[in-house]
């Protein structure tokens, strides 16, 4: 069964033969498969500025195997939509605070999209928030998305209009943290609980609880 174990700083030294597995991934699907040019890296490992110690990563695991991933970064320090996407925020502006965290680099590999794993990787990003106060995530995400988080119950609003990146129409949007959007993506995928794995982390792990409906 797939699990979203959680890594931070503070347990990434249990995690060191998973993290290069999930960078050397990451390589293979946003450089390789999706051809985007400023990610490709001579050690085929997709590591760049935002993978930091104050980043945090979700990591779908089947067994030993990594199946997917999304990376989370605060807003109160540089992220990609303040340094990289600003423009894409030009109607309602940059969200910034310490209950909102930027989600990027989601991905799930080829063979399992199709499947239950991005419904449980879809329910992993919003039990994490839900568990750990965060309110909302920001993201650079691809207009073929909406419809799908739609379905998983994710309420998203726009920041800006449309821009074409890397061949696609994307947009900057921020997506709300709310228990029933987890409870959604959990039915979606037939999914009855928890799908998050902790090893050595506290709860909560970056600030205080505050649950939204």
């Amino acid at each position: 069964m797939t699990a979203i174990h959680i890594v931070s700083s503070a347990n990434r030294h249990l995690y060191e033969t998973t993290l290069d597995s999930y960078f050397r991934i990451r390589h293979d699907v946003f450089a390789k498969e999706r051809g985007w040019k400023a990610v490709e890296r001579s050690d085929e490992r997709d590591i760049d500025a935002f993978d930091r110690d104050d980043t945090i990563h979700l990591i779908a695991m089947d067994g030993d195997r990594v199946v997917g991933g999304q990376r989370l970064v605060p807003t109160t320090t540089p992220h990609m939509l303040s340094e990289i996407f600003a423009d894409l925020a030009a109607v309602k502006g940059i969200p910034v605070g310490p209950t909102i965290w930027e989600a990027s680099r989601y991905f799930v590999v080829r063979e399992r999209r199709s499947g239950r794993t991005d419904a449980t990787m879809l329910a992993g990003v919003q039990e994490f928030g839900v568990d750990e106060g965060i309110t909302h995530y920001s993201a650079v995400i691809e207009t073929w998305w909406l419809p799908r988080l739609h379905e998983a119950g994710f309420v998203v609003r726009p920041l800006g209009l449309p821009t074409l990146i890397e061949n696609q129409w994307a947009i900057a949007a921020e997506v709300e943290v709310r228990q029933s959007s987890r409870d959604r993506a959990r039915a979606l995928g037939g999914i009855g609980g928890s799908v998050l794995v902790r090893r050595g982390l506290k709860v909560p792990l970056i600030g205080e609880v505050a649950h939204v409906t």
